[in-house]
């Protein structure tokens, strides 16, 4: 149960406001990908990135703030764990939309078959590994076997992603190599945060970082519309 005497501390409340300003910033960004679009489908997919991202990390931050200002009990473990959960599943989708987000950017390069096959392949594994129960999500302890393979997988997914953006390199002079900086930085604070935050709280910090990268992920789609 809620502990009557709970007293929210500037660091949860800080936290909340970031998770809320990040989650707004979302709906804001996917609303001007949908009204400015005009029917480009290139735009329209970064609308569809921009509502996925949100879309998946509000089943875990939506917790997260109500924890922050109400305090922890059986149900918020549970929404948090399911959370986790749902955004570890819209996070893979993020990046097959980021590879045909790629396609459009740049129409005149073609994708590797092998990149294509690898990204594929390892975010279909990842999804169909973060669906297995085993994965006790919802449990303090989780599963360090699994959340290493899973990350593991998806890491695959993210360099490929990662060498298309290198490959185009500044074609149009749209600088979309900063798409690869920011997935390097995304999983440079991700991946730590997974597997060492339940015995190490603090590595936790590293999430404000890595939703940066993707709110920059997503500036440089409004930018390239703008």
């Amino acid at each position: 149960m809620k502990k009557s005497n709970y007293k929210p501390q500037i660091p949860d409340l800080m936290e909340a406001v970031f998770d809320a300003v990040y989650l707004t910033f979302d709906l804001a960004a996917a609303a001007l990908f949908f009204l400015f679009s005009k029917g480009n489908i290139l735009y329209v997919l970064y609308g569809i990135l921009t509502l996925t991202l949100c879309g998946g990390d509000a089943f875990h931050l939506v917790p997260r703030i109500i924890r922050a200002v109400r305090g922890t009990n059986d149900k918020i473990k549970r929404q948090l764990g399911i959370g986790l959960q749902v955004s570890s599943i819209t996070m893979t989708m993020f990046y097959i939309l980021l590879m045909y987000i790629w396609k459009y950017t740049f129409p005149e390069l073609k994708i590797p078959v092998v990149i294509e096959v690898v990204i594929w392949i390892s975010a279909v594994i990842r999804i169909v590994i973060c669906m297995f129960p085993q994965n006790n999500w919802c449990t303090d302890e989780g599963n360090m076997k699994l959340s290493v393979i899973r990350n593991a997988v998806f890491a695959v997914t993210g360099i490929g992603v990662m060498i298309l953006y290198l490959i185009s390199g500044n074609t149009y002079g749209y600088h979309m190599t900063r798409m690869a900086a920011a997935i390097i930085i995304s999983f440079g604070c991700y991946l730590p945060v997974t597997l060492f935050s339940k015995t190490k709280p603090q590595v936790g910090l590293l999430m404000i970082p890595k939703t940066c990268a993707y709110m920059w992920i997503i500036v440089m789609g409004l930018q390239l519309m703008f």
